[in-house]
């Protein structure tokens, strides 16, 4: 597990359980869009708040940040991460306020869609087990929370913050276009410039990605390493895409 989903996680948790000993602290920290003005911190604490009466609300989000959360932040680093985490949570408060005014939300849903949203991204064809038993692609996975989220917002279909879902999914987007869009392409374009080879070898690229240490890295990355280093070894170093020589490099630099 990642260094900042295993404290989310535990941050998550132990207001779970603190929220069964002091029951209050739901209404003072949970976000009213009415009250925005007078308490703006709300659009961040509404997002470690989960209905106290019942587990399943905090059980289902917590599942999907162990599951997406990890090979995410492996892709974007800690502080890019949590970037992404809190602008999708944050967004999804500030799209209930702008559409359902007069809600009161509290859950990390809106994060968790981001983070989602962020994994279908990166790995859009990955195989995602409903229940452990339904296999679904994760970009068609997102596609129909998404469907079912405007469903649930046009129906106001069961006590579900629908449109704090769909903030997760805007903020996301967001996020990952301004993080890793505009910042990342030009990253891309630098490390794929005719000057690159003059600074350093072919063999001496390869030779520093095969020295990343393979039982640092968590087991979804483990397995990509291996895949990008099959390729090399089958096609070449030209055969690499941008996205697969920053995945390499980001690694390499860390040892």
């Amino acid at each position: 597990m990642s260094y900042w989903v295993l404290r989310l996680l535990i941050a998550n948790l132990g207001v779970y359980f603190l929220e069964q000993a002091v029951p209050s602290i739901v209404d003072a920290f949970a976000f009213v869009p009415a009250l925005v003005l007078s308490r703006p911190w709300t659009l961040v604490t509404h997002m470690f708040l989960h209905d106290p009466n019942g587990f399943t609300h905090i059980l289902f989000n917590m599942l999907a940040l162990y599951f997406f959360g990890s090979r995410v932040e492996e892709r974007l680093g800690g502080r890019s991460f949590l970037g992404l985490y809190f602008t999708s949570g944050i967004m999804g408060g500030l799209l209930t306020l702008a559409l359902q005014p007069e809600a009161a939300i509290i859950g990390a849903s809106g994060a968790i869609f981001g983070v989602m949203l962020a994994y279908a991204t990166f790995w859009p064809r990955d195989q995602v087990w409903i229940w452990g038993i339904f296999p679904i692609e994760a970009r068609w996975l997102v596609i129909i929370m998404t469907a079912m989220s405007l469903f649930g917002a046009r129906t106001g279909m069961g006590n579900v913050a629908h449109f704090a879902h769909l903030g997760g999914f805007v903020g996301g987007f967001a996020y990952l276009r301004l993080a890793t869009g505009r910042s990342g392409s030009r990253r891309f374009r630098r490390q794929t410039q005719p000057l690159a080879p003059r600074i350093e070898t072919t063999g001496g690229a390869i030779e520093r990605w095969s020295k990343i240490p393979r039982d640092t890295l968590h087991e979804v990355n483990r397995d990509e390493l291996d895949r990008i280093l099959d390729k090399i070894s089958a096609s070449g170093i030209g055969s690499l895409t941008p996205a697969e020589r920053e995945f390499l490099d980001r690694f390499s630099s860390r040892h």
